[in-house]
């Protein structure tokens, strides 16, 4: 599969450590072996300074801006000088080729466009590589399926959600020239990766980023063994840090995701804490690229449940839930405190007796759940990010 660009993506390790040496000098003026001293940055910090308290230019310096979706809190506000869209271009650029994609590769981006990173981001990284774009943004799903169909788009860019949702309105999914997916912006799981590459004939890769460090393409998987998100390293450096204590785990160990940016101007981070929780590797990939790897998002640090005394994440209950076959990738999970304990309810769409589906979670997580299996269609569809846990806590 041809690499957009192999001086750099297939780089030797001691070279590119070289690189990252000197652009954190340069950048931070830190050294690398000093970077484990360094604070970390939370996004605390950017809420805080909203909108442009963090910039390092002048406004008039940056030619776009864009935000966090803000599901989780306030939206942080980012910047972007030419030389910030120009390096984030090439990182889509990047992904995209990994997937398959080439000059005149038709792709669909079904991300939204407008404050969210998602669409514009890989619409960039599209006409970089000589694609032909499809800026179809989100909603309107029915369209999105004739769209596919008519314009004969070979790569799709969506949230595996919205993916599933698009699929819904695809009737002969073997009548699409769909080759491969790009997905990503939420976290999910093989099992879902599955149901998304039947649904739609497709090979269904992971894309990784956030709009504080750059936006979607900070790391990709690529087609030839879908074993890891290639970390583009030239532009940023990554560390796994135990959530707890903040200190670094070694490669292999699951923990909280943190990244410098090497390159952008804007706004730099050091050692910016991400929240989402992985695992990385640094050894080789047959696909000759010789960037660290990452794996699929397991979690977010503050998205755990803890349900009578079980600690779990929504991904560990849509992978026992997708080993049923029986049961449909749409669900939704609401959290609910009656009393003093909390109470988690799993809705999933299938047809299947919910004392097996609660005895499957029993089984696989330790884990007391109420389930109701509700009529195909009843849960709610996503068009960007979906939102998985329903929290009536509060209320």
């Amino acid at each position: 599969m041809p690499i957009f660009q192999p001086e750099v993506e297939t780089m030797p390790r001691p070279e590119l450590e070289r690189l990252q040496r000197d652009r954190l000098r340069e950048r931070f003026g830190v050294e690398l072996e000093a970077l484990p001293e360094q604070p970390f940055r939370v996004k605390s910090e950017l809420r805080n300074a909203y909108p442009f308290g963090l910039l390092q230019v002048p406004l008039e310096e940056c030619v776009r801006i864009h935000a966090s979706s803000g599901t989780r809190g306030k939206a942080t506000i980012v910047a972007y000088t030419r030389a910030d869209l120009a390096a984030w271009a090439d990182c889509c650029a990047r992904a995209l080729a990994a997937a398959g994609a080439g000059p005149g590769t038709v792709v669909h981006v079904a991300y939204g466009y407008g404050l969210f990173t998602g669409g514009l981001g890989l619409h960039y990284g599209a006409e970089r590589l000589g694609c032909t774009v499809v800026p179809a943004s989100g909603g309107n799903t029915p369209r999105q399926a004739q769209l596919l169909e008519d314009l004969g788009a070979e790569i799709l860019c969506c949230t595996p959600s919205y993916a599933l949702a698009i699929a819904d309105h695809v009737s002969e999914p073997g009548s699409l020239e769909l080759r491969a997916g790009l997905f990503g912006a939420e976290p999910w799981t093989e099992g879902l990766r599955e149901a998304i590459e039947v649904a739609l004939d497709l090979k269904a890769l992971d894309i990784y980023g956030l709009s504080e460090v750059m936006g979607p393409g900070v790391s990709a998987e690529c087609l030839e063994t879908r074993d890891g998100a290639h970390v583009n390293e030239d532009h940023f450096l990554v560390e796994v840090v135990d959530p707890q204590s903040g200190q670094p785990l070694p490669d292999g160990e699951v923990g909280e995701l943190v990244f410098s940016t090497l390159t952008k101007e804007a706004l730099p981070l050091l050692r910016y804490r991400t929240g989402d929780l992985a695992s990385l590797t640094r050894e080789p990939c047959a696909c000759g690229r010789t960037f660290a790897r990452m794996s699929r998002v397991l979690g977010r640090t503050d998205d755990m449940l803890i349900i009578r005394g079980v600690n779990v994440f929504p991904s560990e209950i849509e992978r026992a839930l997708l080993a049923i076959p029986e049961l449909s990738p749409h669900y939704q999970l609401v959290v609910e405190r009656p009393g003093h304990l909390d109470e988690l309810t799993v809705q999933v769409e299938g047809t299947v007796d919910p004392a097996e589906v609660r005895k499957q979670l029993h089984d696989a997580l330790g884990l007391t759940a109420q389930v109701e299996i509700v009529e195909p269609g009843s849960v709610s569809r996503s068009e960007g990010k979906v939102l998985r846990v329903l929290d009536r806590r509060s209320a």
